[in-house]
């Protein structure tokens, strides 16, 4: 993959593309980095279509959590779109299953929207420790998710919700195969939200995948070593 380009930040639930400006500064230099804000007014496919309406004829993906699959689902849609794939901290079914161990138990995600219902804001904060737990240095990451995301207002509550609904209702398992572009997946080896066996499912599902593991980082790799994430990121151009 040549310098300059395009390179497409997916955020996660309950962020906005300004979670990037870390990684971008470190990426700039290389790539043309966009971290556009996710819609969440539609259906998940509908929010698929729409982003990559908007993006560059060509370019690489980078997607954290539900911004993995947001990436994966567009890979597979428009493959001659998508070079490759960076995923952060991603997993193919955010919820828990009788055949799926790897994901958040159905109640503890049920009590997690009925929070966001009540009240969407103290749901955000709870979610922020939940995103840090397990992480080495989860206080300076809380401080530095909150310099990030607090310049913006946060998403409005209708649409965290009908977030929630994609993370409830998508599952990508069956569709992993037919993923073939390079992907590089990226994630914690503390992260307690989508466990680390889920990315180890997609390093091997994937056609064509490498894994990175991030030591001491929990749900937010690319916030607790940034460096050494966008220095991978790199080394997986280099060798794509």
């Amino acid at each position: 993959m040549s310098s300059g380009t395009p390179l497409v930040l997916l955020h996660g639930w309950g962020a906005h593309g300004g979670v990037w400006a870390g990684l971008r500064a470190l990426l700039g230099g290389r790539f043309d980095v966009q971290a556009p804000d996710i819609e969440g007014s539609g259906s998940f496919d509908e929010a698929v279509e729409c982003l990559a309406a908007a993006a560059p004829r060509r370019c690489l993906l980078g997607g954290w959590s539900l911004g993995g699959q947001l990436a994966l689902s567009w890979a597979r849609r428009h493959p001659d779109q998508v070079e490759g794939l960076v995923l952060f901290a991603a997993t193919p079914k955010f919820v828990a299953g009788s055949d799926w161990p790897h994901g958040m138990a159905p109640a503890e995600f049920e009590s997690f929207a009925a929070a966001v219902a009540e009240n969407a804001g103290a749901a955000l904060r709870r979610f922020r420790l939940l995103e840090t737990r397990g992480d080495a240095q989860a206080r300076t990451v809380i401080r530095q998710l909150e310099r990030l995301l607090g310049a913006r207002a946060p998403a409005a509550q209708a649409r965290l919700l009908r977030m929630l609904d994609w993370l409830r209702e998508v599952d990508l398992r069956a569709q992993l195969p037919d993923i073939a572009q390079p992907v590089l997946v990226i994630h914690g080896d503390g992260d307690s939200l989508v466990p680390p066996a889920a990315a180890d499912f997609l390093a091997a599902a994937l056609p064509d995948a490498r894994s990175t593991r991030i030591a001491g980082a929990a749900h937010v790799p690319f916030v607790s070593d940034a460096v050494r994430v966008s220095a991978r990121i790199a080394e997986f151009c280099n060798e794509s």
